[in-house]
């Protein structure tokens, strides 16, 4: 693949800031070395134009000038971060990785063959057409995390339209497609990447203030926690220009929050799929949950109330996992939507939708009430399948300091009382101590 018109952005941007990993700063001008370095390192390793790399790493100049040689070499990314070191070996199968390559801050790079030959279809079909491809995981909320095949080239070709630069934090990870979508459109702008050593609260609001983040991409999930410590007031985030949410939805209660949090930024709703990319969106206001989207290439329609897209970016298909296309084309995304003239609110997943006697709704919609109850954390929201009602609301809590349990339920059922209507109202309750979302600040709700 052509890459040449970033290297001709890194070349125009030699002298500005490239990346700022905690103490280092890199500009444009290393990155670009470290470029011709990995070419020179992929040939002495031997690894085979269109051969399939899964490449072990997070956000670094290293993991970054890899990706692109491969990219440029058209072989097969797989991303592999190590939130999901334990699976490693069984994702590195499913996606027939004939190489690894480990990126270590200590120990450097490592390239090892696998002895695999790959030879799925869509990993075919990929060599044949001499592009590079794109291999990412789902998060497995099903339970299964499905192999999702891109074209590389093709989730390439929006980045070649120039737009602001700005000095962005790479809040989601280096093998999701937000992380990919920011860690693209940052550099084909000129603008910086801002890692962080991790993603808690107190270590994303000091690298703000540390490094001048202008936009700051995070979840709903995480920004509910950050307005539930409090810790942003002890750092100067007036740096900030955009703040983005994405990967659930979120709730109004914690927008009208953030925007009385920070009410100098501007807030923008962004909706993306690992099957499909990240889509262009437009918020109808700063405290609005309704979102416009679409951008070149892109269609939208609403079918039973589902959004189905059809992309030019869209992935090949699941190596592991039946096609989600409809027969002309589209891809079934399972979201509940509302439409009101050129917006959407997004509702949440069909499959999450809780059946309570025949009265529907969706788990965050009694998060966001069950959340303002004094002492929570957080919520997370499910059903379990109950012969006489077809489901029972089932509520696992985690609060900010123990309480027992009978004393906490007569509270959030007295709470409950003319916020909720009875159906939504868990009657089964859980305390736990450990978060209830995912390293990636995904709500967990299975």
């Amino acid at each position: 693949m052509d890459i040449s018109f970033l290297l001709d952005i890194f070349e125009e941007h030699a002298a500005a800031d490239a990346m700022a990993c905690q103490d280092t700063v890199i500009k444009y001008s290393s990155l670009g070395s470290l470029i011709d370095e990995y070419r020179e390192y992929l040939k002495s390793e031997l690894v085979a134009r269109g051969s399939v790399v899964a490449l072990k790493a997070d956000f670094s100049p290293e993991a970054v000038a890899l990706l692109l040689v491969l990219a440029e070499a058209d072989c097969i990314v797989v991303p592999l971060t190590a939130s999901v070191e334990a699976l490693s070996e069984e994702l590195m199968k499913i996606a027939e990785a004939e190489y690894v390559i480990v990126v270590n801050k200590d120990e450097g790079v490592t390239c090892t063959a696998t002895n695999r030959v790959a030879d799925h279809e869509l990993l075919v079909e990929l060599r044949s057409r001499m592009h590079p491809g794109l291999i990412l995981f789902t998060s497995g909320s099903s339970g299964v995390r499905k192999a999702v095949v891109h074209d590389f080239s093709a989730l390439f070709e929006k980045f070649r339209a120039r737009r602001v630069t700005k000095r962005t934090l790479t809040f989601f990870l280096f093998d999701h497609i937000g992380g990919i979508d920011t860690l693209l459109h940052t550099l084909s702008n000129g603008g910086c990447v801002i890692t962080t050593p991790d993603r808690q609260v107190d270590s994303i609001c000091q690298t703000v203030e540390l490094h001048k983040v202008e936009v700051l991409p995070v979840s709903p999930t995480f920004i509910n926690l950050m307005l539930l410590s409090g810790v942003y007031h002890n750092y100067d985030l007036s740096s900030l220009q955009i703040v983005t949410y994405g990967t659930e939805v979120m709730s109004q209660q914690t927008l009208d929050g953030l925007c009385r949090a920070i009410p100098h930024v501007r807030v923008l709703q962004k909706y993306g799929l690992s099957e499909v990319g990240a889509l262009r969106s437009k918020s109808e206001s700063n405290d609005s949950c309704w979102v416009k989207l679409g951008g070149e290439g892109v269609e939208l329609r609403v079918v039973d109330g589902l959004l189905e897209i059809k992309s030019k970016s869209q992935m090949l298909g699941y190596m592991n996992s039946p096609s989600p296309f409809t027969d002309d084309g589209w891809f079934m995304t399972g979201d509940a939507v509302e439409v009101k003239g050129e917006y959407f609110h997004i509702l949440g997943r069909q499959s999450e939708q809780i059946n309570v006697g025949g009265e529907k709704f969706f788990p965050a919609e009694s998060e966001a009430v069950l959340q303002e109850i004094d002492g929570v954390i957080d919520v997370s929201v499910t059903a379990r399948a109950n012969p006489l009602t077809g489901n029972t609301v089932v509520a696992t809590f985690c609060l900010e300091k123990e309480e027992p349990l009978s004393g906490f339920r007569i509270r959030m059922r007295a709470f409950c009382k003319n916020k909720l209507p009875s159906y939504m109202v868990p009657q089964k309750v859980l305390l736990q101590t450990s978060p209830l979302h995912s390293e990636r600040y995904k709500k967990i709700r299975r």
